[in-house]
């Protein structure tokens, strides 16, 4: 069974890593080889190993926790693929952070990696911090003082629009627990004329729903 699960990822690659995160939740004990997978050289089955890993943070988080560390590192490699799902699975494990692992360095990480010049890394950035926001309230102000920031950092102007768009999502996630709101209904409103549509279809649908 072992080598079978590595044997799916090499002959299916992504496409198989729905039925392997399937089998390892019905049978964790086989979770060093996705490990393998990961820090092994075939770059097919790497890809395919932390997409899967990624799938099993998003399903059932519990099997991954012990190997918090080991993500959190990652978000630090040189992989874009493997440095864009830890972003992720340490977002996911965020829900059931009962140890409280999730610590201010972490946060000042992932708010580091909002100036990152490529788009897509931000973009990972964005979309998890709304989950530190909601699962440790604790770090939502300071959350929502770096997102306000997004529109300043200097990168594609194109690029800047689509994660201005990502960030008027994040503020939906957790508004509820925002305590400057006019500080985000007004980073909202500075984007009803954004040159991109689809971020000025955000920004009129938040302005909609939560200052009508």
């Amino acid at each position: 069974m072992n080598r079978d699960i590595l044997d799916i990822l090499n002959k299916k690659g992504n496409k198989g890593a729905e039925e392997v995160a399937l089998i390892m939740r019905e049978k964790n004990l086989l979770i060093n080889e996705l490990f393998r997978g990961v820090t092994g050289s075939n770059k097919r089955v790497k890809n395919a190993s932390i997409k899967t890993l990624a799938i099993i943070s998003r399903d059932k988080p519990t099997i991954l926790y012990p190997y918090y560390k080991f993500f959190v590192n990652l978000i630090d490699n040189d992989d874009k693929i493997l440095k864009w799902n830890a972003i992720d699975i340490v977002g996911n494990l965020s829900y059931i952070d009962s140890k409280n692992k999730l610590d201010t360095k972490l946060i000042k990480k992932y708010f580091n990696l909002l100036s990152n010049e490529v788009m897509i890394t931000a973009a990972h950035s964005v979309d998890n911090l709304w989950k530190f926001a909601l699962n440790k309230p604790r770090f939502h102000k300071k959350i929502t003082t770096e997102l306000l920031k997004i529109d300043t950092i200097k990168r594609n102007p194109e690029c800047n629009n689509i994660i201005i768009g990502k960030t008027i999502l994040a503020f939906k996630k957790y508004f509820h627990l925002v305590e400057d709101k006019d500080s985000v209904f007004s980073f909202v409103k500075r984007h009803l004329n954004n040159k991109r549509g689809g971020t000025r279809k955000k920004a009129e649908e938040f302005l909609k729903k939560f200052n009508p």
